[in-house]
Protein backbone atom coordinates (compact mmCIF):
# COMPACT_ATOMS: atom_id res chain seq x y z
CA UNK A 1 0.00 0.00 0.00
CA UNK A 2 1.49 3.32 -1.14
CA UNK A 3 1.63 6.23 1.36
CA UNK A 4 -0.71 9.10 0.72
CA UNK A 5 0.81 11.96 -1.20
CA UNK A 6 1.57 15.01 0.88
CA UNK A 7 -0.57 17.89 -0.28
CA UNK A 8 0.94 21.28 -1.08
CA UNK A 9 -0.93 22.86 1.84
CA UNK A 10 0.55 20.37 4.32
CA UNK A 11 4.03 21.28 3.14
CA UNK A 12 3.29 25.00 3.45
CA UNK A 13 1.66 24.52 6.84
CA UNK A 14 4.68 22.58 8.07
CA UNK A 15 6.91 25.53 7.14
CA UNK A 16 4.66 27.94 9.01
CA UNK A 17 4.56 25.52 11.96
CA UNK A 18 8.35 25.60 12.18
CA UNK A 19 8.49 29.41 11.91
CA UNK A 20 5.79 29.73 14.56
CA UNK A 21 7.58 27.27 16.85
CA UNK A 22 11.07 28.75 16.70
CA UNK A 23 9.87 32.36 16.79
CA UNK A 24 8.12 31.49 20.03
CA UNK A 25 10.98 29.49 21.53
CA UNK A 26 13.61 32.14 20.76
CA UNK A 27 11.59 35.10 22.03
CA UNK A 28 9.71 33.30 24.81
CA UNK A 29 11.49 34.54 27.95
CA UNK A 30 11.68 38.13 26.72
CA UNK A 31 8.03 38.10 25.66
CA UNK A 32 6.98 36.86 29.11
CA UNK A 33 8.91 39.69 30.80
CA UNK A 34 7.70 42.37 28.39
CA UNK A 35 4.06 41.25 28.40
CA UNK A 36 3.87 40.72 32.15
CA UNK A 37 5.20 44.23 32.81
CA UNK A 38 2.93 45.54 30.05
CA UNK A 39 -0.09 43.91 31.69
CA UNK A 40 0.65 45.85 34.87
CA UNK A 41 1.54 49.08 33.05
CA UNK A 42 -1.79 49.19 31.20
CA UNK A 43 -3.23 50.51 34.47
CA UNK A 44 -0.24 52.68 35.32
CA UNK A 45 -2.36 55.78 36.01
CA UNK A 46 -4.95 53.90 38.03
CA UNK A 47 -2.31 52.12 40.15
CA UNK A 48 -0.54 55.40 40.93
CA UNK A 49 -3.80 57.12 41.84
CA UNK A 50 -4.91 54.25 44.06
CA UNK A 51 -1.61 53.76 45.89
CA UNK A 52 -0.73 57.48 46.18
CA UNK A 53 -4.32 58.69 46.52
CA UNK A 54 -3.28 61.59 48.79
CA UNK A 55 -1.76 63.29 45.73
CA UNK A 56 -4.73 62.88 43.41
CA UNK A 57 -7.83 63.08 45.62
CA UNK A 58 -9.01 65.73 48.08
CA UNK A 59 -11.94 66.23 50.42
CA UNK A 60 -14.59 68.69 49.29
CA UNK A 61 -14.56 71.65 51.65
CA UNK A 62 -16.36 74.80 50.63
CA UNK A 63 -15.83 76.46 47.26
CA UNK A 64 -12.93 75.72 44.96
CA UNK A 65 -10.53 78.58 44.39
CA UNK A 66 -10.26 79.90 40.86
CA UNK A 67 -7.33 78.86 38.70
CA UNK A 68 -5.86 82.36 38.90
CA UNK A 69 -6.08 82.38 42.71
CA UNK A 70 -4.40 78.98 42.88
CA UNK A 71 -1.70 80.08 40.45
CA UNK A 72 -0.92 83.14 42.57
CA UNK A 73 -0.79 81.16 45.83
CA UNK A 74 1.32 78.35 44.38
CA UNK A 75 3.86 80.73 42.84
CA UNK A 76 4.12 82.61 46.14
CA UNK A 77 4.61 79.50 48.29
CA UNK A 78 7.04 77.74 45.92
CA UNK A 79 8.92 80.86 44.75
CA UNK A 80 8.60 79.53 41.21
CA UNK A 81 6.73 80.50 38.07
CA UNK A 82 3.79 78.51 36.68
CA UNK A 83 4.54 77.42 33.11
CA UNK A 84 1.66 74.97 32.70
CA UNK A 85 -1.25 73.27 34.38
CA UNK A 86 -3.66 70.35 34.02
CA UNK A 87 -7.19 71.35 35.02
CA UNK A 88 -10.31 69.28 35.57
CA UNK A 89 -13.69 70.07 37.05
CA UNK A 90 -14.01 66.97 39.27
CA UNK A 91 -14.82 68.21 42.77
CA UNK A 92 -12.78 65.49 44.54
CA UNK A 93 -9.63 65.86 42.46
CA UNK A 94 -6.44 67.82 42.93
CA UNK A 95 -5.15 70.02 40.11
CA UNK A 96 -1.66 69.92 38.67
CA UNK A 97 0.62 72.92 38.18
CA UNK A 98 3.99 72.76 36.42
CA UNK A 99 6.48 75.22 37.92
CA UNK A 100 10.01 76.31 37.10
CA UNK A 101 12.41 78.46 39.04
CA UNK A 102 14.10 81.30 37.23
CA UNK A 103 17.01 79.97 35.18
CA UNK A 104 16.01 76.34 35.75
CA UNK A 105 16.57 73.94 32.85
CA UNK A 106 14.09 71.33 31.65
CA UNK A 107 10.33 71.22 31.80
CA UNK A 108 10.00 71.92 35.50
CA UNK A 109 8.25 69.95 38.24
CA UNK A 110 4.57 69.08 38.44
CA UNK A 111 2.92 69.94 41.76
CA UNK A 112 -0.35 68.44 42.99
CA UNK A 113 -2.47 71.18 44.58
CA UNK A 114 -5.61 71.10 46.70
CA UNK A 115 -8.07 73.36 44.80
CA UNK A 116 -9.90 74.31 48.02
CA UNK A 117 -6.92 75.39 50.12
CA UNK A 118 -4.04 75.89 47.61
CA UNK A 119 -2.01 73.43 49.70
CA UNK A 120 0.77 71.69 47.77
CA UNK A 121 0.23 67.95 48.30
CA UNK A 122 3.44 66.77 46.63
CA UNK A 123 5.30 66.89 43.33
CA UNK A 124 6.39 64.61 40.53
CA UNK A 125 9.98 64.40 41.77
CA UNK A 126 8.94 62.81 45.09
CA UNK A 127 9.96 59.16 45.30
CA UNK A 128 7.34 56.77 46.64
CA UNK A 129 7.16 52.98 46.70
CA UNK A 130 4.60 53.17 43.89
CA UNK A 131 6.72 55.36 41.62
CA UNK A 132 9.72 53.10 42.24
CA UNK A 133 7.72 49.97 41.40
CA UNK A 134 6.12 51.45 38.27
CA UNK A 135 9.54 52.74 37.25
CA UNK A 136 10.86 49.18 37.40
CA UNK A 137 7.87 47.95 35.37
CA UNK A 138 8.50 50.57 32.70
CA UNK A 139 12.21 49.78 32.63
CA UNK A 140 11.49 46.06 32.30
CA UNK A 141 8.96 46.66 29.55
CA UNK A 142 11.15 49.04 27.54
CA UNK A 143 14.76 48.06 28.26
CA UNK A 144 14.56 44.73 30.14
CA UNK A 145 16.06 46.49 33.20
CA UNK A 146 19.40 46.78 31.41
CA UNK A 147 19.32 50.57 31.81
CA UNK A 148 19.70 49.98 35.55
CA UNK A 149 22.95 48.04 35.10
CA UNK A 150 25.80 50.46 35.79
CA UNK A 151 28.64 48.60 34.07
CA UNK A 152 28.46 48.57 30.23
CA UNK A 153 27.66 45.10 28.88
CA UNK A 154 28.89 45.77 25.33
CA UNK A 155 31.44 48.28 24.11
CA UNK A 156 29.54 48.95 20.89
CA UNK A 157 26.35 50.26 22.52
CA UNK A 158 24.94 51.43 25.81
CA UNK A 159 22.91 49.15 28.06
CA UNK A 160 19.69 51.01 27.32
CA UNK A 161 20.23 50.65 23.57
CA UNK A 162 21.03 46.96 24.04
CA UNK A 163 17.82 46.41 25.99
CA UNK A 164 15.85 48.31 23.37
CA UNK A 165 17.40 46.20 20.59
CA UNK A 166 16.68 42.84 22.28
CA UNK A 167 13.16 43.98 23.08
CA UNK A 168 12.61 44.94 19.43
CA UNK A 169 13.86 41.59 18.13
CA UNK A 170 11.61 39.68 20.52
CA UNK A 171 8.61 41.84 19.60
CA UNK A 172 9.17 41.29 15.88
CA UNK A 173 9.43 37.54 16.48
CA UNK A 174 6.20 37.70 18.49
CA UNK A 175 4.54 39.57 15.61
CA UNK A 176 5.79 36.84 13.26
CA UNK A 177 4.30 34.26 15.62
CA UNK A 178 0.94 36.04 15.55
CA UNK A 179 0.89 36.16 11.73
CA UNK A 180 1.95 32.53 11.30
CA UNK A 181 -0.54 31.51 13.98
CA UNK A 182 -3.33 33.03 11.87
CA UNK A 183 -2.18 31.10 8.80
CA UNK A 184 -2.00 27.85 10.79
CA UNK A 185 -5.26 28.23 12.72
CA UNK A 186 -7.77 29.54 10.17
CA UNK A 187 -7.57 26.91 7.38
CA UNK A 188 -7.21 24.13 9.94
CA UNK A 189 -10.26 25.16 12.00
CA UNK A 190 -12.55 26.56 9.31
CA UNK A 191 -14.58 23.34 9.06
CA UNK A 192 -14.77 22.74 12.80
CA UNK A 193 -14.67 26.36 13.90
CA UNK A 194 -16.96 25.86 16.89
CA UNK A 195 -14.58 23.34 18.42
CA UNK A 196 -11.68 25.70 17.79
CA UNK A 197 -13.30 28.45 19.85
CA UNK A 198 -13.68 26.61 23.13
CA UNK A 199 -11.58 24.72 25.66
CA UNK A 200 -12.33 21.07 26.32
CA UNK A 201 -12.14 21.20 30.09
CA UNK A 202 -13.00 17.51 30.35
CA UNK A 203 -9.79 16.53 28.56
CA UNK A 204 -6.42 15.78 30.14
CA UNK A 205 -4.06 18.61 31.01
CA UNK A 206 -2.24 18.36 27.69
CA UNK A 207 -5.48 18.87 25.77
CA UNK A 208 -6.51 21.75 28.04
CA UNK A 209 -3.10 23.40 27.59
CA UNK A 210 -3.35 22.98 23.81
CA UNK A 211 -6.84 24.49 23.71
CA UNK A 212 -5.85 27.37 25.96
CA UNK A 213 -2.98 28.28 23.63
CA UNK A 214 -5.08 28.17 20.46
CA UNK A 215 -8.41 29.50 21.72
CA UNK A 216 -7.15 32.35 23.89
CA UNK A 217 -4.78 33.46 21.14
CA UNK A 218 -7.65 33.53 18.66
CA UNK A 219 -9.92 35.63 20.89
CA UNK A 220 -7.17 38.19 21.49
CA UNK A 221 -5.77 38.05 17.97
CA UNK A 222 -6.54 41.62 16.86
CA UNK A 223 -5.24 43.23 20.05
CA UNK A 224 -2.10 41.04 20.04
CA UNK A 225 -1.39 42.09 16.46
CA UNK A 226 -1.81 45.80 17.29
CA UNK A 227 0.43 45.57 20.37
CA UNK A 228 3.12 43.66 18.48
CA UNK A 229 2.95 45.91 15.40
CA UNK A 230 3.33 49.12 17.43
CA UNK A 231 5.98 47.84 19.87
CA UNK A 232 9.08 48.20 17.64
CA UNK A 233 8.19 51.89 17.14
CA UNK A 234 10.30 52.63 20.23
CA UNK A 235 13.10 50.17 19.40
CA UNK A 236 14.24 51.04 15.89
CA UNK A 237 14.57 54.33 14.01
CA UNK A 238 13.88 52.63 10.68
CA UNK A 239 10.66 51.13 12.03
CA UNK A 240 9.53 54.44 13.52
CA UNK A 241 10.17 56.30 10.27
CA UNK A 242 8.47 53.52 8.30
CA UNK A 243 5.40 53.78 10.54
CA UNK A 244 5.27 57.55 10.17
CA UNK A 245 5.63 57.41 6.39
CA UNK A 246 2.99 54.68 6.13
CA UNK A 247 0.45 56.74 8.11
CA UNK A 248 1.47 60.10 6.64
CA UNK A 249 2.83 61.63 9.85
CA UNK A 250 6.54 61.74 8.99
CA UNK A 251 8.39 65.04 9.33
CA UNK A 252 11.95 65.62 8.24
CA UNK A 253 14.29 66.12 11.21
CA UNK A 254 15.52 69.64 11.80
CA UNK A 255 18.77 70.38 9.89
CA UNK A 256 22.04 70.58 11.81
CA UNK A 257 25.44 72.06 11.25
CA UNK A 258 25.86 74.40 8.30
CA UNK A 259 22.28 73.93 7.16
CA UNK A 260 20.84 74.59 10.59
CA UNK A 261 18.41 77.44 11.04
CA UNK A 262 20.16 80.72 11.77
CA UNK A 263 19.48 82.50 15.04
CA UNK A 264 16.47 84.74 14.97
CA UNK A 265 17.12 88.41 14.37
CA UNK A 266 16.28 91.17 16.83
CA UNK A 267 12.55 91.88 17.19
CA UNK A 268 11.13 94.54 14.92
CA UNK A 269 9.32 97.65 16.12
CA UNK A 270 5.99 95.99 15.27
CA UNK A 271 6.78 92.97 17.43
CA UNK A 272 7.90 95.16 20.34
CA UNK A 273 4.71 97.16 20.09
CA UNK A 274 2.62 93.95 20.05
CA UNK A 275 4.43 92.61 23.11
CA UNK A 276 3.90 95.84 25.01
CA UNK A 277 0.18 95.58 24.31
CA UNK A 278 -0.11 92.15 25.95
CA UNK A 279 -1.79 92.20 29.38
CA UNK A 280 0.65 91.90 32.29
CA UNK A 281 -1.35 89.04 33.82
CA UNK A 282 -2.93 86.31 31.73
CA UNK A 283 -6.22 85.12 33.17
CA UNK A 284 -6.43 81.34 33.30
CA UNK A 285 -10.20 81.55 33.74
CA UNK A 286 -10.46 83.47 30.46
CA UNK A 287 -8.28 80.83 28.77
CA UNK A 288 -10.60 78.07 30.05
CA UNK A 289 -13.68 80.00 28.92
CA UNK A 290 -12.24 80.52 25.43
CA UNK A 291 -11.19 76.86 25.18
CA UNK A 292 -14.62 75.60 26.24
CA UNK A 293 -16.30 77.96 23.78
CA UNK A 294 -14.17 76.62 20.92
CA UNK A 295 -14.31 72.98 22.12
CA UNK A 296 -17.75 72.57 23.72
CA UNK A 297 -17.50 69.14 25.34
CA UNK A 298 -16.56 67.78 28.76
CA UNK A 299 -12.89 67.13 29.24
CA UNK A 300 -9.63 68.01 30.97
CA UNK A 301 -7.64 71.03 29.84
CA UNK A 302 -3.86 71.33 29.72
CA UNK A 303 -2.38 74.82 29.34
CA UNK A 304 1.24 75.68 28.51
CA UNK A 305 2.15 79.32 29.16
CA UNK A 306 4.83 80.79 26.88
CA UNK A 307 8.12 82.07 28.27
CA UNK A 308 8.14 84.73 25.56
CA UNK A 309 5.13 87.07 25.93
CA UNK A 310 4.80 87.36 22.14
CA UNK A 311 4.38 83.60 21.67
CA UNK A 312 0.89 82.04 21.62
CA UNK A 313 -0.57 80.05 24.52
CA UNK A 314 -0.78 76.31 23.83
CA UNK A 315 -3.94 74.54 24.99
CA UNK A 316 -4.93 70.87 24.72
CA UNK A 317 -8.29 69.41 25.65
CA UNK A 318 -8.89 65.70 26.31
CA UNK A 319 -12.28 64.02 26.31
CA UNK A 320 -13.23 62.08 29.42
CA UNK A 321 -15.55 59.14 29.86
CA UNK A 322 -15.62 55.34 29.64
CA UNK A 323 -15.41 55.28 25.81
CA UNK A 324 -13.48 58.54 25.37
CA UNK A 325 -11.02 58.46 22.48
CA UNK A 326 -7.43 59.36 23.29
CA UNK A 327 -6.60 62.03 20.69
CA UNK A 328 -6.53 65.60 22.01
CA UNK A 329 -7.73 68.79 20.31
CA UNK A 330 -5.13 71.54 20.33
CA UNK A 331 -5.45 75.32 20.15
CA UNK A 332 -2.95 78.14 20.00
CA UNK A 333 -4.35 81.33 21.48
CA UNK A 334 -2.98 84.83 21.07
CA UNK A 335 -1.57 86.12 24.36
CA UNK A 336 -2.90 89.57 23.51
CA UNK A 337 -6.63 88.91 23.07
CA UNK A 338 -6.98 85.09 23.27
CA UNK A 339 -8.06 84.89 19.65
CA UNK A 340 -7.44 81.52 17.99
CA UNK A 341 -4.14 81.63 16.11
CA UNK A 342 -4.22 77.94 15.14
CA UNK A 343 -6.60 75.03 15.71
CA UNK A 344 -5.64 71.38 15.28
CA UNK A 345 -8.65 69.16 15.90
CA UNK A 346 -8.05 65.43 16.04
CA UNK A 347 -11.33 64.71 14.24
CA UNK A 348 -10.26 66.92 11.31
CA UNK A 349 -7.20 64.79 10.59
CA UNK A 350 -7.40 62.19 7.80
CA UNK A 351 -7.98 58.67 9.08
CA UNK A 352 -4.40 57.66 8.26
CA UNK A 353 -2.96 60.46 10.36
CA UNK A 354 -5.34 59.68 13.24
CA UNK A 355 -3.93 56.15 13.30
CA UNK A 356 -0.34 57.35 12.91
CA UNK A 357 -0.61 59.86 15.74
CA UNK A 358 -2.25 57.31 18.04
CA UNK A 359 0.67 54.87 18.10
CA UNK A 360 1.18 55.18 21.88
CA UNK A 361 -2.54 54.87 22.64
CA UNK A 362 -2.78 51.85 20.33
CA UNK A 363 0.13 50.22 22.13
CA UNK A 364 -0.91 50.87 25.74
CA UNK A 365 -4.64 50.42 25.12
CA UNK A 366 -6.24 53.75 26.05
CA UNK A 367 -7.36 54.43 22.49
CA UNK A 368 -11.01 54.28 23.64
CA UNK A 369 -10.70 54.98 27.35
CA UNK A 370 -11.39 52.39 30.02
CA UNK A 371 -13.23 50.15 27.57
CA UNK A 372 -10.17 49.45 25.42
CA UNK A 373 -7.87 49.45 28.47
CA UNK A 374 -9.67 46.41 29.84
CA UNK A 375 -9.42 44.59 26.49
CA UNK A 376 -5.69 45.34 26.30
CA UNK A 377 -5.19 44.19 29.89
CA UNK A 378 -6.81 40.81 29.19
CA UNK A 379 -4.99 40.41 25.87
CA UNK A 380 -1.63 41.26 27.45
CA UNK A 381 -2.26 38.71 30.18
CA UNK A 382 -2.99 36.12 27.48
CA UNK A 383 0.17 37.14 25.62
CA UNK A 384 2.16 36.48 28.79
CA UNK A 385 0.81 32.92 28.89
CA UNK A 386 1.33 32.05 25.21
CA UNK A 387 5.09 31.33 25.37
CA UNK A 388 4.44 29.05 28.37
CA UNK A 389 1.55 27.07 26.84
CA UNK A 390 3.31 26.98 23.47
CA UNK A 391 6.52 25.60 24.97
CA UNK A 392 4.53 22.92 26.81
CA UNK A 393 2.86 21.86 23.53
CA UNK A 394 6.27 21.54 21.88
CA UNK A 395 7.72 19.64 24.87
CA UNK A 396 4.81 17.21 24.98
CA UNK A 397 5.25 16.41 21.30
CA UNK A 398 8.96 15.76 21.83
CA UNK A 399 8.19 13.26 24.60
CA UNK A 400 5.91 11.17 22.43
CA UNK A 401 7.19 7.60 22.37
CA UNK A 402 7.81 5.99 18.99
CA UNK A 403 5.18 3.54 17.83
CA UNK A 404 5.72 -0.10 18.96
CA UNK A 405 3.95 -1.49 15.92
CA UNK A 406 6.29 -3.42 13.68
CA UNK A 407 6.42 -2.78 9.95
CA UNK A 408 4.24 -5.04 7.80
CA UNK A 409 7.27 -6.66 6.09
CA UNK A 410 8.75 -7.64 9.49
CA UNK A 411 5.52 -9.28 10.55
CA UNK A 412 5.37 -11.26 7.28
CA UNK A 413 8.97 -12.43 7.76
CA UNK A 414 8.22 -13.58 11.30
CA UNK A 415 5.15 -15.51 10.12
CA UNK A 416 7.26 -17.25 7.50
Amino acid sequence: MQPKKTTAWKSIRNIFDQIHLYAGLISGLVVIAVCLSGTIYVYNTEIREFMDSELYFVEESGTRLSADELKSEVEKSSESKVVGLMWNEDTDRSVQFTLKKEGEEGRGNTFYVNPYTAEILGNSSDKTATTEFMGYMFSLHRWLLLDRVEEPILESMGNRDLGRFINGVATLLFLLGVITGIVIWVPNKVKSWKQGLKVKWSGNWKRINHDLHNTLAFYSLIVLFIMAATGPFWSYTWYREGWQKTWDTYQEPAPRGENAEKPKSEPTAEVIEAVESIPAVLSLEDIFAKTNAELPYEGNIRVSLPSNPSDPISVSKYKTGFFARSGSDQLKLSAADLSVVEANLFSDLPWRQQVGRSVKSLHVGDIFGQFSKFLWFVACLIATSLPITGTLIWWNKRKKKPSKKKPAQSRVAEMA
